[in-house]
């Protein structure tokens, strides 16, 4: 029986990673913009200064137990580092 209460909507969202409000408008404008301007953003924001900034949150979060050993080397991993 449906319960309109129920967290578990069984819809695709249950694939979709959950995000704040903010996340969700940065995300919709990055999916909406040029694909010029969003290689060009991409690029900025993986600059080897920020790089190093992503490198030692991300260590800092491994740390303190956010993310696992796993995460952490695939992040690594998907920056190319």
């Amino acid at each position: 029986m449906w319960n309109p209460f129920s967290k578990n909507s069984g819809s695709d969202d249950d694939n979709k990673p959950k995000m704040n409000m903010l996340q969700r408008i940065a995300m919709k404008r990055i999916e909406k913009m040029n694909p010029k301007e969003r290689e060009k953003l991409m690029r900025e924001a993986f600059a080897p200064k920020n790089r190093d900034k992503m490198l030692s949150a991300m260590k800092m979060m491994r740390k303190t137990g956010q993310i696992t050993e796993a995460q952490y080397a695939e992040a690594k991993k998907k920056l190319g580092m």
